[in-house]
């Protein structure tokens, strides 16, 4: 698992991320509204809004307010014309970065995303510069005390899943796109819960970091995540969990 997952899944253990709950609701509502708007309000012939509703629901968001993200996305409500753009990049020590932003002003999104980089250790790079180190992915992350390796194996097997993870303090499912609301139903169905669930940018290799750059490494993620219009923040760096866990204190 990348430092970016680690992160990810020490955030959501301590909470760190209730703070942000508006913020999630956003960028999930702003994800439903896009998906729906490019493939129609039918999540049974739109998988990506069906992922985007999934992940809604993980987040307990009303439905309601899933309903009316549909709408505004299929023109059925007015809504705002979000453009997609994906910057990509590098940070402290050369770790790669990619930013999916969904933003109705492009040069706001483009100068706030350089900005976080500039000021922490990092540059933009090219398009295509390190999309090729990364692949999409189902992640399911699961603490040992939730569920016995042999539990986990069984529904990889039986639903499609491509691998079971040792992460010392917890499990890791990665899926193939196309299998993750299959292996994650499982995983709910069993009443096994989850740290973290959901289809994601998985690097082919990492880049371990320390001290001071793993520190900073953290500072540009953090700022990258807070931008407005960010929707994804995925990276391949990775460091000591002992330290990751210091930082999210």
């Amino acid at each position: 698992m990348s430092g970016h997952s680690k992160w990810a899944t020490i955030k959501h253990k301590k909470g760190a991320l209730d703070a942000k709950r508006g913020k999630i609701f956003t960028r999930l509502i702003r994800e439903i509204t896009i998906s729906a708007k490019g493939g129609g309000g039918d999540p049974d012939g739109n998988p990506r809004l069906r992922t985007a509703i999934l992940a809604a629901k993980a987040e307990n968001m009303p439905q309601e307010n899933i309903k009316r993200a549909i709408q505004r996305g299929t023109g059925e409500l007015e809504g705002v014309n979000y453009e997609e753009i994906k910057f990509e990049g590098y940070g402290p020590g050369g770790v790669a970065i990619i930013v999916d932003v969904l933003t109705d002003n492009r040069n706001r999104a483009v100068s706030e995303i350089r900005h976080s980089f500039s000021k922490n250790g990092g540059n933009l790079g090219e398009t295509g510069s390190v999309r090729f180190m990364f692949h999409k992915k189902g992640l399911l992350a699961i603490e040992k005390s939730a569920a016995t390796e042999d539990q986990l194996m069984e529904i990889v097997l039986e639903h499609g899943g491509e691998d079971l993870n040792d992460e010392g303090d917890s499990w890791e499912i990665i899926t193939d796109p196309a299998s993750y609301e299959a292996v994650a139903a499982a995983v709910k169905a069993a009443g096994i819960p989850t740290v973290m669930s959901e289809v994601t940018m998985v690097a082919s290799t990492y880049t371990k970091l320390e001290g001071k750059e793993a520190a900073q490494m953290v500072r540009l993620l953090e700022a990258l995540e807070d931008c407005d219009d960010t929707q994804n923040v995925y990276s391949n760096f990775d460091m000591d969990a002992e330290q990751m866990e210091q930082m999210a204190e």
